[in-house]
C-alpha cells in the first residue's frame, strides 16, 4: 500500500427511521381532543358518549319518562314517513350516525311501500355495529342493498357515491350538538352530498318551557348522570389519560342566551388528569367544569337562519302537535 494512502473505510451505517402508517382519522381525534382539553372553558367531544356501555345507559334514557325526544320523533316519524317517501321517492336512503337505525326503519318500510327504495347506507364509527345492522336489515328486507361506511362524518367532507335519488338523514337532534359556525361547517359539508332533487331529513328539537328541558337532562333515576361520567371511561380507554369518573359531578342546565341545553362534568376536589396520547398534565380546581355536550334548540325561523348560512332550505316544516320537535326536510337552496 502506498505510504501516503489511507485506508478504506465502508460508510457508516445509518438507521433512517420508517415513519408509521398515518391515520388521518386518529390524527383529527388528537387535535379535536387536545383543542377542547386545552380550550376555556374545558370540554369533551360528546360523540365519545356512545360505547357499548353508553349506548346501553342511552338506550335506558330514551324509555324514561321524563326524556320526551326519542317518543316525539318516533310518534313524527310513524305519522310522515309516507309523506316523505311520497315527496322524496328517494332510491337510497343514507343515515348519518346510523347506530342500530332503530328509528330509520319507519323510512325504510315506507320507502318500500313506495316501490323506490333499493339500498341503504349507514354511516356510523362503529364497524361492529354496521355489520349487525347490515345482517339485520339484509334479511329482514329481501332485495335491498345494504352498502355501510365506517366514518365519522363530522370530521371532514364525507364521500358516498351516489347511486340515484337520495335521502340524506340526521335524526335524533344530532344537528343540535353543534353551535354557530360549527354547524354551519357540519352542514356545509353536507351539502355536496345533495345533487338536484335529493334532500335531508333533519330531526330538530324544539325550544320550550325550561322545566321540561331540566328535567330530561336531570332525571330522578340517575341515569343521564352515570351517561354523562361514563363519556370519562371512553376517553380513558381510547386515548390514555386517568380521569376518576367518580371524582366528578353530573351538572345540566338551561343556557337561555344560547337557546341550548349544556351538560357538564364538575370536579368534586382539586386534581390532577394525565392524558398519554396529548403528552398532557391537566390541573382541575374543585368546581371547575368540563363540558361534555352542547343540544341546541330551535325555532323554525332559526333553523332556517342556520341552513341558509350552509346553502340549504325547508322545504317541508313538519312539527309534532304539542311543539316539542319537529322533522325538517331540507335541499339545496
Amino acid at each position: 500500500m502506498p505510504p501516503d494512502s489511507q485506508p478504506l473505510r465502508a460508510p457508516a451505517r445509518r438507521t433512517v427511521p420508517v415513519p408509521a402508517p398515518r391515520d388521518p382519522a386518529r390524527a383529527w381525534a388528537l387535535r379535536e381532543l387536545r383543542a377542547g382539553l386545552t380550550g376555556r372553558p374545558r370540554s369533551l367531544p360528546s360523540k365519545y358518549f356512545y360505547d357499548a356501555a353508553g349506548s346501553a345507559l342511552f338506550e335506558r334514557i330514551t324509555a324514561l319518562p321524563e326524556y320526551y325526544l326519542t317518543r316525539a320523533e318516533d310518534g313524527l316519524l310513524r305519522g310522515r314517513a309516507p309523506e316523505i317517501a311520497a315527496l322524496t321517492r328517494a332510491e337510497e336512503l343514507v343515515e348519518l350516525g346510523a347506530g342500530a337505525a332503530t328509528k330509520t326503519r319507519r323510512l325504510l318500510d315506507a320507502l318500500r311501500a313506495e316501490g323506490t327504495l333499493v339500498r341503504y347506507v349507514p354511516v356510523d364509527v362503529d364497524a361492529s355495529m354496521i355489520a349487525r345492522v347490515g345482517e339485520d336489515l339484509s334479511a329482514r328486507y329481501a332485495g335491498l342493498s345494504v352498502e355501510g361506511v365506517v366514518a365519522d362524518f363530522t370530521a371532514g367532507p364525507l364521500r358516498v357515491p351516489s347511486h340515484g335519488t337520495r335521502l340524506l338523514a340526521l335524526l335524533g337532534s344530532t344537528l343540535g350538538n353543534f353551535a354557530g359556525r360549527e354547524a354551519v361547517a357540519l352542514l356545509a359539508s353536507l351539502r355536496p352530498l345533495l345533487a338536484a332533487g335529493d334532500a335531508l331529513l333533519l330531526g330538530v328539537d324544539l325550544v320550550k318551557d325550561e322545566a321540561t328541558l331540566h328535567a330530561a337532562y336531570n332525571d330522578a333515576a340517575g341515569v343521564t348522570a352515570a351517561f354523562n361520567k361514563n363519556l370519562l371511561r371512553v376517553v380513558n380507554r381510547r386515548f390514555g389519560a386517568d380521569f376518576d369518573p367518580e371524582a366528578f359531578g353530573h351538572l345540566a342546565f338551561w343556557n337561555r342566551r344560547a337557546r341550548r341545553m349544556e351538560m357538564h362534568l364538575v370536579a368534586s376536589t382539586a386534581q390532577t388528569v394525565q392524558v398519554r396520547s396529548l403528552g398532557l398534565t391537566l390541573g382541575f380546581r374543585k368546581g371547575e367544569r368540563l363540558r361534555t355536550e352542547v343540544s341546541c334548540k330551535y325555532t323554525r325561523r332559526s333553523l332556517a337562519r342556520l341552513l341558509g348560512r350552509a346553502g340549504l332550505a325547508v322545504q317541508r316544516w313538519m312539527p309534532a302537535a304539542d311543539g316539542s320537535f319537529a322533522l325538517a326536510l331540507v335541499s339545496r337552496a
